[in-house]
């Protein structure tokens, strides 16, 4: 199993449930075990300039890459990307 975890943060002036929103889209898309958008809580000090985390669990390296291949994975990135400051990814291998 891969998790697929991406933290993003919201440029200034944009509006971060927006950005949430449109990330949920790829919700949509039927190659994930689990798949959840959500708002970082910023309990942490460290980690305030993270907004929005995505987490997505997929059965193996295939089932990622059609998720990247899906159209609305391509339809999301152009939508939120100019919304973007920043963007971490990490896949992570499981058990």
């Amino acid at each position: 199993m891969i998790r697929h975890i991406v933290f993003f943060s919201v440029r200034p002036g944009e509006d971060v449930e927006k950005v949430r929103d449109g990330l949920l889209a790829l919700g949509q898309i039927p190659h994930s075990r689990l798949f959840e958008v959500t708002l970082n809580s910023k309990v942490d000090p460290m980690c305030d300039k993270i907004d929005i985390v995505v987490y997505a669990e997929f059965e193996d390296a295939a089932a990622l890459a059609a998720y990247k291949a899906h159209p609305v994975y391509s339809a999301t990135t152009s939508k939120v990307r100019p919304m973007r400051e920043l963007r971490f990814s990490a896949d992570v291998l499981a058990g």
